[in-house]
């Protein structure tokens, strides 16, 4: 139990577990347990068993924890929706995870309302909703007691499958029963980046995200206390960790773009010295941002490279990478295996798909292919991504998964923008990439043939973005819809996507070049 919010809620039960960033509501940990208790009564009460699946979709909420530590007490499987996803797009997750709960909010109603229609047989309960939907009844309604078969649950949460639609990283649950047992991200955390029970820690990202979800949740086991962003506000993120003393933080390189670029006297104007962990992950950081942030914040900058599925995790220092600008570290969890096409070792400063021995066993929720194509013949599982292992282990990343995109560091499948795309009657190819950008690291950029070039120009672009839009959420939707006569593909139909995104990075270079 030392590992759980029930452990602190008895022996520490007035400290903050959660402190919401804009309005100030703080949750303590008596209150957390109790509020998780209730959650996990009631989905006991509507029928939920051990290895059943929840759906949750919320903004950054004050309650998010607690429902996500019910189920965790629970033994349920747990989803965390993106709350900007279009109705179809929750419905499909729900559907295809296996949710027999959906639980929202009132902000969402709309979008909830649409769900509700496209699937009337998923119950929903509303934070802020009313009658039957209203969580905060039903919560109510239940004891603050802990259920009599408490078991640990996990997350499963979403990634992208081969059909462009996203998949579900499966893992099983924990072989230990206890809900307080200890875990590999929580021993990552404690021992790696020092995070203990004296933590503040600032979440500025959508909780949805598997980082800010999985840490958010590991500082609670180990006592701390988590702040959590309602949105992003550069300044905002800078008065927090001043005010409340923030120790330990989670960002994205987007995130650090956006501080980088106020002014210089309100930079100044924030103390950030009780920081020792900005760690960041999620996208790749471009090296004059980090040098940058480094100078500004000091060498408490720590990187990570890991991916949902947990099959690997790498780790460097400021002081490491400073030797080493670009590198995102050594393993921590498992054995880095960059290998050929034939899924063999190659020679160190070789370059190759980067390839985990020994992380954590995972497969793509009802997506066998997927989880095929993820896993060599020895074994090895890798995210799909192409890098050189230099002599002494550290790892450079040199490209991506084959295709995503990554803006703001949300993964963007191109494949489900396509598909909808060559629906449209005016469409007879397209292609979908990501293309440089300053503040969000890539722009989703969608290059279409059209089946009329005469048609081509700013008017179809507008037509194609207003039929997209009710079909794909904010942050899928292309910024910028280029048109030509024809797509690059080779006689069998492989699209050539490289030569494009080759042709959109070198225009973004020459366009940052002093000559341009």
């Amino acid at each position: 139990m030392q590992y759980h919010p029930t452990f602190h809620a008895r022996t520490n039960p007035d400290r903050p577990a959660v402190i919401m960033g804009g309005s100030g509501r703080t949750i303590t940990y008596r209150e957390l347990d109790e509020a998780s208790n209730r959650a996990a009564q009631l989905f006991r009460s509507r029928g939920l068993k051990i290895g059943d699946t929840i759906a949750i979709c919320l903004e950054n909420h004050p309650d998010f924890f607690s429902v996500a530590w019910g189920a965790q007490r629970a033994g349920l499987v747990y989803v965390a929706v993106s709350s900007r996803l279009t109705a179809p797009e929750i419905a499909y997750i729900a559907k295809d995870s296996g949710a027999k709960l959906l639980i929202g909010s009132d902000y969402l109603a709309p979008v909830l309302d649409e769900v509700a229609a496209l699937d009337p047989g998923l119950p929903q309960l509303r934070f802020g909703g009313e009658g039957d939907l209203s969580a905060e009844a039903a919560f109510a309604a239940m004891p603050a007691t802990p259920i009599a078969d408490e078991r640990a649950g996990c997350d499963m949460l979403y990634s992208s499958g081969t059909t462009g639609k996203p998949k579900g990283v499966r893992v099983p649950l924990p072989e230990d029963p206890a809900i307080g047992a200890p875990n590999s991200l929580l021993a990552l955390a404690s021992q790696a980046f020092g995070i203990g029970p004296d933590a503040v820690y600032l979440s500025p990202a959508p909780l949805y995200h598997a980082a800010p979800l999985r840490w958010s949740m590991t500082v609670h086991r180990l006592g701390g206390t988590v702040v959590v962003m309602e949105k992003f506000d550069p300044e905002k993120a800078l008065e927090l960790i001043q005010t409340l003393k923030v120790t330990d933080s989670q960002w994205v390189p987007t995130h650090f773009v956006r501080m980088l670029k106020l002014p210089e006297d309100v930079r100044a104007r924030y103390d950030v010295s009780s920081l020792k962990n900005a760690i960041h992950a999620a996208a790749p950081c471009p090296v004059p941002v980090k040098k940058a942030m480094i100078e500004w914040w000091g060498p408490v900058l720590r990187e990570y490279y890991a991916g949902t599925e947990g099959n690997g995790f790498t780790f460097i220092s400021s002081e490491e990478w400073l030797q080493r600008p670009g590198s995102v570290g050594r393993a921590l969890l498992g054995t880095i295996r960059v290998c050929d096409e034939n899924g063999d070792e190659v020679p160190r400063g070789t370059e190759g798909q980067v390839f985990f021995e020994g992380g954590s066993v995972f497969s793509y929720h009802n997506d066998p292919d997927k989880t095929r194509d993820a896993t060599n013949k020895h074994g090895w599982t890798s995210l799909g991504d192409v890098g050189i292992q230099d002599e002494e282990g550290y790892l450079f990343l040199t490209d991506r998964k084959s295709f995503m995109i990554i803006s703001g560091g949300v993964n963007i499948y191109p494949q489900e923008i396509e598909n909808l795309l060559v629906h449209h009657p005016k469409v007879a190819d397209a292609a979908v990439i990501g293309a440089p950008d300053p503040d969000m690291g890539e722009r989703v950029i969608a290059v279409v043939q059209p089946a009329n070039m005469a048609d081509a120009g700013p008017e179809l672009a507008a037509e194609l973005t207003e039929w997209l839009a009710p079909q794909l959420s904010r942050v899928k939707m292309p910024r910028t819809i280029d048109f030509r006569e024809e797509l690059p593909r080779e006689p069998t139909g492989k699209l050539f996507k490289r030569l494009l995104r080759d042709e959109y990075r070198a225009t973004a270079e020459a366009a940052k070049s002093p000559a341009a």
